[in-house]
C-alpha cells in the first residue's frame, strides 16, 4: 500500500536512508522528518506491506526563475534492496508524478550520484523516461 508518511514511519525511514547510503539514526530521522513534515511544499509517500516500510519517494514543489512553470523534484527516493525489481519503485514513482500534476507541475526532476553502484538505479530512471541532462555540482559550506 502507499501512503503519505507520517511522524510514525520514523523507524522505518531512518533504515531506509541506510538503504539508500545514508546511514540514520531515528533521533536523526525524527528531526528531519518533522521539518518535512511541517512544510507544505514537500510530500513523502511510503510503501507499506504487513506493517513493514518497504520503500519511499521524498519531493519537493520548485518554482523555475527560466519559466513560469512549477517542478517537481525528488529528493530520496529508495526501496528495500532485497525487493528492487518488484515494481514498489515504480508505483512510488506513479505516486509522486500524480502528486506533480496535482500540484500543475510540468517536470519531475531527480539527482542520483555518479557511482557504479547507482548504474541500475540509472537504467531505471532512463527506462521510465528520464534524461540524463545535467551536471550537478555541490558546495559544503562551513
Amino acid at each position: 500500500m502507499i501512503r503519505e508518511a507520517t511522524k510514525q514511519d520514523i523507524g522505518g525511514l531512518a533504515e531506509l536512508m541506510g538503504e539508500l547510503g545514508y546511514p540514520t539514526n531515528i533521533d536523526e530521522m525524527n528531526y528531519r522528518m518533522s521539518n518535512i513534515l511541517s512544510n507544505n511544499a514537500y510530500q513523502t509517500y511510503v510503501y507499506e506491506e504487513d506493517e513493514k516500510l518497504l520503500g519511499m519517494i521524498g519531493m519537493i514543489l520548485c518554482y523555475r526563475f527560466e519559466k513560469s512553470e512549477s517542478y517537481i523534484r525528488v529528493v530520496a527516493f529508495v526501496v528495500n534492496s532485497g525487493l528492487r525489481g518488484n515494481g514498489i519503485g515504480t508505483k512510488l514513482l506513479n505516486e509522486a508524478e500524480n502528486w506533480a500534476k496535482k500540484q500543475g507541475a510540468k517536470m519531475v526532476t531527480l539527482n542520483s550520484g555518479n557511482r557504479t553502484e547507482r548504474n541500475d538505479a540509472h537504467n531505471y530512471y532512463i527506462r521510465r523516461g528520464f534524461e540524463g541532462k545535467a551536471t550537478g555540482f555541490y558546495k559544503q559550506l562551513n
